[in-house]
């Protein structure tokens, strides 16, 4: 991954929003946090898809553009909405039929920094192959690749902003080319800076007695670091926790002969959590405090449950301090920083 930017306005802009987060302070000052817990400096963007203003923009028109879908009413957006954390705020993502699909809809926050496969069972391979999944399902977005491909020859708006992005592409509008605009589009979606950011930057003051020893309980006894570790509180890797089976059976889809991969759904960003309810991959979870009840009873005892998951044994003055530790990791509502780059916010849908 080549950690870039194409401009040098983007590379201000993340000076300014992401590694400002390190502000001034005095040693004796400063928690005695785990570097990985730092935010990164910039943005990754991989060499067979570089960062470009004129992609981005593009890619930004697209995502909230409702001429990705058949009926015309329904853009990324839709489900990726900007006010709610870029989730939706159901329980399971809705269907254009006015039914409900299986799964929560996954938070785009620092998806630029997510590792390995994307999905809650992991069938994406990277970013740039997961627009045309919800574009062409008929329950989502409904609409071809090959109508999809001929709606946006035929607007000049588009032809012209495809050339710009794409100069040396033959033809400049195709498959690969809105893949390439929405994933650079959507690595620019950042969490914006949140109290623990400043803790971590040496403000003593910015979070609770409360939420010091949540942390410290997140990080010991009650093993979430297991999985939810780095700055965006995520190993990118998938674990049986023992929730209920519900719909399919998650990672062990593609490898029925792993035992432990039975059960187990990629494990989410904590960015914004207290704003992202319901939880779980399948929605099944209305608040944190039952996600930590379900950690705390250690889930359903089968084969492929993590080694990670088992009864905590945690009181409910320390399930207090955990859910005042994860209030922390919400910034400003709808403060993304490297959006800046692009002028003003998109609009909410």
């Amino acid at each position: 991954m080549a950690w870039i930017f194409g401009q040098r306005a983007a590379a201000l802009l993340l000076a300014a929003g992401l590694a400002g987060l390190a502000g001034p302070c005095l040693p004796e000052e400063r928690p005695a946090i785990p570097a990985e817990y730092r935010r990164p400096d910039a943005i990754p963007f991989p060499d067979s898809n570089p960062y470009s203003q004129a992609k981005a923009e593009l890619g930004r028109s697209l995502f909230f553009d409702p001429l990705l879908s058949g009926s015309g009413d329904r853009s990324c957006a839709s489900c990726h909405q900007p006010g709610l954390a870029w989730s939706d705020g159901r329980a399971r993502a809705a269907r254009s039929d006015a039914g409900e699909m299986a799964l929560h809809t996954p938070s785009l926050l620092d998806i630029a920094f997510a590792d390995g496969p994307l999905g809650w069972d992991g069938k994406f391979p990277s970013l740039e192959t997961v627009a045309f999944a919800p574009i062409t399902a008929p329950t989502n977005m409904n609409l071809s690749e090959a109508a999809l491909l001929d709606r946006l020859a035929a607007r000049p708006d588009y032809t012209e902003a495809f050339a710009a992005a794409f100069p040396d592409a033959r033809p400049a509008i195709a498959r690969k080319t809105v893949e390439e605009a929405l994933a650079t589009f959507e690595r620019l979606i950042v969490s914006g800076r949140a109290p623990f950011d400043a803790w971590v930057a040496g403000d003593a003051g910015a979070i609770s007695d409360a939420a010091k020893r949540g942390f410290g309980l997140f990080t010991g006894k009650a093993h979430c670091a297991a999985c939810h570790s780095g700055s965006s509180f995520t190993d990118g890797s998938f674990h049986d926790i023992g929730t209920a089976s519900g719909e399919g059976i998650g990672r062990g889809r593609f490898f029925p002969n792993a035992p432990a991969l039975r059960f187990a759904f990629k494990t989410p960003t904590l960015r914004d959590v207290a704003r992202r309810g319901a939880y779980m991959h399948d929605g099944s979870l209305a608040t944190l405090s039952e996600v930590i009840d379900l950690y705390d009873r250690g889930g359903i005892d089968r084969p492929s449950r993590s080694r990670d998951i088992r009864p905590l044994g945690l009181t409910a003055p320390e399930k207090a301090d955990l859910l005042a530790f994860l209030d922390t990791l919400s910034g400003p509502a709808e403060s993304h920083p490297a959006l800046g780059i692009l002028g003003p916010q998109p609009p909410r849908p």
